[in-house]
């Protein structure tokens, strides 16, 4: 394959050199006529393990030059990747300028070129710069895109220091456009690389880095909270972290990430706590652990707002423990914004098989009293929920629920909820807060919490 690649910076210098290994035509261009001189010569633009060695064997090779002559590496090319910095400014956003002015130029570029070509976005950027990008290229050259040229989002996950390595190890390649014929081309490219490529929507191509580098951060920083916590209980710090990480069930693992309503139940938040107040006894701040339980707080806020948006006073809850499979109503985050809403003057109602007040005992009676001491005149049957509520809350994850939104036959909906008479159903509104199901089939207006 022929490719151009726009910045010889820390990843275009990277990726000139690991393509171009692979057999690849690669014409590295940069307004900096020194890094040009610089691969033109053989030599790196950067220091980076292995990569002289690279650099030297694919330009004795011919498979590597680079140019400041952007006419040449388009017409001379079927595939350019854009790498070019995106520094922060001063409020944190990205500046995107070096991407829009390579896109403009890309785009007189193609003006006079007939063939297909595809333009990958390498580059750090934030969601919708990609469909900027393709804007800008069809300003400026006349084509069309998706006939014409095509877009890519081809995130980069390299380390200074293992970028070699990590460029022909990666966890994944991941390619973000809706044109076929583009998406096949970049696979050619990716083929020698032994990881599975996924495919994926722009948007989600675009944000992935800054979601990965910002858990890495996350990573580093809690793994130092606990260690200063460690610390001043005498306490190996290091062992501790070896054996969390040893359990890839719970800890090391997808289990949890999944966006949705907030944590509950007895254990989370009383464990949380009791660990914040270890770190208060030596005179620790621990900023993100102390924060979990705000950001907590705050996802309960954000579900009572965006109920009140909606404008109707009739509210149906379907699961009240902080998780199926259980009747533990201590620290349901459902309990909590459903109190508040009784506060409000919204006439609630709720639906729980698994919670019976005959059966509630000790801590788990003590606490639903406390919050809740009306909620026997708000539990009642699956279709009473249904049938009188504007609003239907998804609250957790229970089967039953999900046979409810996943019907395909109207009929279907019936016999599940064993009703006599059909309801409108085109009216309602249905709020999940747990993503009951990816495919979900509801007459009314669904709206995800997080999606």
């Amino acid at each position: 394959m022929k490719i151009s690649i726009f910045g010889l910076g820390y990843v275009g210098c990277v990726s000139a050199a690991c393509l171009s290994k692979n057999g690849h035509y690669v014409i590295g261009v940069d307004v900096d006529k020194n890094k040009v001189d610089l691969i033109n010569e053989g030599k790196p633009t950067i220091i980076e393990k292995d990569i002289e060695e690279l650099i030297k064997e694919s330009k004795n090779s011919i498979l590597l030059e680079a140019t400041v002559d952007i006419n040449f590496a388009i017409n001379n090319s079927d595939v350019s990747i854009i790498c070019v910095g995106t520094p922060n400014q001063e409020d944190g956003s990205l500046n995107l300028n070096h991407v829009f002015r390579v896109a403009s130029q890309i785009g007189q570029a193609l003006k006079t070129k007939n063939d297909f070509h595809v333009i990958a976005l390498r580059s750090t950027v934030p969601p919708g710069t990609n469909l900027k990008v393709a804007e800008i290229i069809e300003a400026e050259s006349g084509k069309i895109r998706d006939e014409d040229f095509a877009m890519i989002s081809n995130p980069e996950f390299l380390r200074e220091g293992t970028a070699i390595h990590d460029y022909y190890n990666p966890p994944y390649t991941l390619l973000g456009s809706n044109n076929e014929k583009a998406l096949n081309i970049m696979e050619k490219i990716y083929e020698n690389i032994e990881a599975p490529i996924y495919k994926t929507e722009f948007a989600v191509a675009e944000i992935i880095k800054y979601v990965n580098n910002t858990y890495h951060a996350l990573k580093i920083t809690f793994a130092n909270e606990i260690g200063n916590i460690c610390k001043g209980l005498n306490i190996d710090s290091h062992e501790v972290m070896e054996l969390f990480c040893k359990d890839t069930k719970l800890n090391i693992s997808p289990y949890y990430f999944k966006p949705g309503f907030a944590y509950g139940g007895s254990c989370l938040p009383k464990d949380l706590r009791a660990l914040v107040n270890l770190s208060k006894n030596f005179n620790l701040e621990s900023p993100v652990i102390s924060n979990i339980e705000r950001s907590n707080e705050l996802q309960k806020e954000i579900v009572l707002k965006n109920i009140l948006k909606f404008g109707k006073k009739k509210i149906g809850i379907l699961g009240l423990s902080f998780k199926a499979g259980t009747d533990d109503l201590r620290e349901s985050p459902i309990v909590d914004v459903t109190e508040r809403l009784i506060g409000k003057g919204y006439q609630v109602k709720i639906y729980d098989n698994n919670v019976h007040l005959s059966r509630l005992v000790g801590a788990n009676k003590s606490y639903i009293e406390n919050k809740l001491p009306h909620l026997s005149s708000l539990l009642t049957d699956l279709q009473d929920v249904i049938e009188n509520s504007e609003v239907i809350i998804i609250a957790n994850n229970d089967k039953e629920y999900k046979k409810l939104f996943t019907c395909v036959e109207k009929t279907d909906f019936f016999e599940l909820t064993d009703m006599v008479k059909e309801i409108e159903l085109k009216n309602k509104i249905a709020y999940d807060l747990v993503r009951i199901a990816k495919e979900v089939n509801f007459e009314g207006k669904y709206n995800g919490i997080c999606w």
